[in-house]
């Protein structure tokens, strides 16, 4: 290969996209003018904004540039400009994001990580898959020149992925903050809504002795007579009219509601609070119950618990901040089990006690009981999310019988081509990779030419199709490195049966 001296890379059908800026912006003066024609009431100030946003992203991406010489790097975007010799530079990395929602929409981008820690961005290259061969080639080439003028930290590539030690904690910070407000937004309303609704329970019927200060306080009836009503689809609200509009013109009801009364029905209006609470007639009798304080306070805990998963998030990745950038992190899920065992005792106790959390001696005893079960449950999961060390190989005794281990190589081999194999067979016979638990379509292992020379834990490189428990094994395959993931106990029963086919080297 030849040596690169220098390296530009610029966003690709540069034409289209001018095209695209410049449309964008047609549209969006159009829209304006049009706006500012008709009134701000027209929905064009809404498109003349939008169009204008596609304008500004598109020329962000026609105008970014990333030159790479001797002298450094180099990166211009539409209102910024950033530079770096290659001497303060540390390690050329890959930051892959993987869309949760759509397949396709992936994204690969170049970081740089400079001598102080900090990590820039590059705008260029860009790519949807690290295997992309014109990535690939931009990123060798800049690795080229780091390595030619600089002086990279190791050799090692590293992929940083969602799943791994380097991915930042911004945004599970701004989710757990975002949930913890919500939660304290819900819990403001609580106590007003046990104020409501111990005043409803409370309430009894209006007599002529009420002074009418406190009319709205108690329970008053008016007579009405429906005139139509107007029955929606399941799950919507139907509405009820009455005549002459008295003493209001339309009443929301539930569905049921619509289909038990009848047009011309005389009816009987409970007024709480300035409010329907009740229609009597007398073939049925609807209620609008209000909204009760054990819901609201549901929410709150439910915003609240919401919250300790992205929580656990950030905690497993200042827990794992000492580890290389690209090693996979243990998966937050037992966290999300210890928060689902404690929604199943604090929902109940929330709805049930919302008042009286600390006051009442059964609610006490309930919530010290299920924060000791809560407590052992994050226990136990911190214990499970620790850092671990890969599991060396274990000397095992020899198999007795023909298993099917869950384990595949990483790496496209005459004897796993394509990555098909998902098990490997030991045991009755030679070692080979089959596609399944059963030696259909099985393919020798070449123990023979196999050397370990190392076992480590997963990294970003490994690709998402490998478990975050699963430990890698780095294999030499007559000079080729060659990777091999399982989990660790099968890693290492594998290779122990590997060493003892190919015998004493």
């Amino acid at each position: 290969m030849s040596e690169v001296h220098e390296v530009t890379w610029r966003a690709g059908a540069r034409r289209a996209l001018w095209f695209l800026f410049a449309c964008a912006a047609a549209g969006a003066v159009v829209a304006a003018g049009w706006a500012v024609y008709r009134g701000p009431y027209a929905p064009w100030p809404a498109i003349a904004a939008s169009l204008a946003l596609i304008g500004l992203l598109t020329l962000r991406l026609v105008t970014a540039r990333v030159d790479a010489d001797a002298r450094g790097l180099r990166s211009r975007t539409l209102l910024r400009r950033w530079s770096v010799p290659w001497d303060e530079v540390a390690e050329v990395r890959v930051r892959l994001r993987r869309s949760n929602f759509a397949r396709g929409q992936d994204s690969c981008r170049v970081g740089v990580l400079l001598r102080d820690g900090r990590e820039r961005l590059l705008p260029l290259p860009f790519a949807r898959s690290p295997r992309d061969p014109e990535f690939q080639e931009k990123l060798t080439a800049l690795r080229a020149l780091h390595g030619h003028h600089g002086e990279p930290a190791s050799d090692h590539l590293v992929v940083v992925t969602r799943r791994t030690a380097g991915r930042g904690r911004a945004g599970s910070t701004a989710l757990c903050l975002l949930l913890l407000v919500c939660a304290g937004v819900a819990g403001w309303f609580v106590p007003g809504a046990v104020a409501t609704e111990r005043a409803w329970h409370a309430a009894r019927p209006c007599t002529a002795a009420t002074p009418a200060a406190q009319v709205r306080e108690c329970l008053s009836t008016l007579p009405a007579v429906i005139e139509r009503i107007d029955v929606n689809q399941p799950r919507k609200e139907s509405r009820l009219y009455f005549t002459d509009a008295r003493p209001l013109a339309g009443l929301a009801v539930s569905r049921e509601a619509g289909e038990g009364f009848r047009p011309g029905d005389r009816v009987q209006l409970t007024v709480w609070r300035d409010e329907v609470r009740a229609v009597s007639g007398t073939h049925y009798v609807w209620r609008d119950g209000i909204t009760r304080a054990g819901a609201v306070a549901d929410v709150t805990a439910l915003f609240v618990l919401a919250a300790g998963y992205p929580a656990a998030q950030v905690l497993l990745r200042l827990r794992g901040r000492r580890l290389p950038a690209d090693e996979v992190l243990p998966s937050a899920s037992p966290f999300a089990v210890a928060l689902a065992g404690t929604a199943v005792w604090l929902l109940p106790l929330c709805y049930l006690y919302p008042a009286s959390l600390f006051s009442s001696p059964v609610a006490i005893a309930w919530g010290a009981a299920g924060t000791l079960v809560t407590l052992a449950l994050l226990t136990r999961a911190w214990r499970a999310t620790r850092p671990r060390t890969p599991q060396q190989v274990a000397e095992d005794d020899e198999l007795t019988g023909e298993v099917f281990v869950s384990a595949r190589f990483l790496d496209h081999t005459d004897y796993n081509p394509h990555g098909y194999g998902t098990h490997i067979a030991l045991g009755d016979g030679p070692p080979a990779v089959t596609p399944g638990p059963g030696r259909f379509a099985a393919r020798r292992i070449p123990v023979e030419r196999l050397t370990v020379r190392n076992v480590r834990r997963a990294h970003g490189s490994d690709g998402e199709t490998v478990p975050r428990h699963w430990d890698v094994a780095e294999l030499d395959d007559g000079g080729r490195p060659v990777r091999l993931a399982a989990a660790p106990a099968d890693l290492a029963r594998v290779l122990h049966e590997l060493a003892a086919v190919r015998g004493p080297s």
